[in-house]
C-alpha cells in the first residue's frame, strides 16, 4: 500500500559531481537508455512514466490536430492499466513540461492542469509516493536515484479528489464523463441481472430434480 512521504530536500550537485554521477549511472544501465552530458553542463536522458489514470482521457487524432487545433474529431476512452511510456528529456525540463510532453505524445486534448506527476520509492519493504511540484526536474531525480526503477519510478495520475481542478474541465468533457458513467452503470446492472437469472435457473433445476416423482 502506498503511503505519503514528505518531500526530501533538493541537493544541488557541482559540474564534476554531475559528470561522475552520469558515468556511474551509465555503467549501471541495462536497457541502453543512457544519459549524455553536453559541454554547457546540461545533460539529457530517458525517464519511464507509468500511467495510472482512473478517469477517461480525451484524445484528438493526429490528422485533426494538423488540420485544426480546435477540431471536434475527439474520442474519450480509458487508458490500459499500467501503461508505461518512455520520454527523452533534458535536465532543464520541469515536471510541468514532462506532463505536457506526455500528453502531446499521445495527442491528449485534456488540460495538463488536471494531472500530477508522482515519484514512487521503495524503502524498508514499503512503497512511498510523493507528488512532485511543477518546478522539480525529473531527470535530476532519475540521475541521483540511479537507473533502477525499484529505487525510483515516476507515475502520472489525476489530481487527488480534493485537488481536482473542476474549472479545467469543459462542459462537453463533464457531459461525456456522465455518459460514460451511465453506460458503465447499465453494463454492471445487466451483468447482475444475468448472474441472478443464472442462479435462479440452477435453483429451479435443482428443485425440479428433488421433487421429481419416482
Amino acid at each position: 500500500k502506498d503511503v505519503q512521504k514528505e518531500r526530501e530536500p533538493h541537493v544541488y550537485l557541482s559540474k564534476e559531481e554531475v559528470k561522475e554521477k552520469i558515468q556511474s549511472y551509465n555503467s549501471s544501465v541495462t536497457d541502453k537508455l543512457k544519459m549524455t552530458l553536453n559541454a554547457n553542463g546540461i545533460y539529457t536522458g530517458f525517464i519511464k512514466v507509468q500511467m495510472e489514470l482512473c478517469r477517461p482521457i480525451t484524445v484528438q487524432s493526429s490528422q485533426s490536430q494538423e488540420r485544426c487545433a480546435h477540431s471536434n474529431n475527439e474520442t474519450s476512452f480509458y487508458l490500459p492499466e499500467g501503461c508505461m511510456n518512455t520520454l527523452h528529456i533534458s535536465s532543464t525540463n520541469t515536471v510541468r513540461e514532462v506532463i505536457e510532453a506526455l500528453l502531446k505524445k499521445f495527442f491528449v486534448a485534456d488540460n495538463p492542469a488536471k494531472f500530477a506527476l508522482y515519484k514512487r520509492c521503495h524503502k524498508e519493504d514499503q512503497v512511498y509516493t510523493c507528488k512532485l511540484s511543477d518546478r522539480e526536474h525529473p531527470l535530476y531525480l532519475r540521475l541521483v536515484a540511479g537507473p533502477k526503477t525499484e529505487m525510483l519510478s515516476f507515475v502520472l495520475r489525476e489530481h487527488e479528489t480534493g485537488e481536482v481542478m473542476w474549472e479545467a474541465f469543459t462542459i462537453p468533457e463533464l457531459q461525456n464523463f456522465l455518459r460514460i458513467l451511465d453506460k458503465e452503470e447499465n453494463e454492471q446492472l445487466q451483468m447482475l441481472k444475468k448472474r441472478y437469472a443464472a442462479y435462479k435457473d440452477k435453483l429451479e433445476e435443482a428443485l425440479g430434480g428433488v421433487w421429481k416423482p419416482g
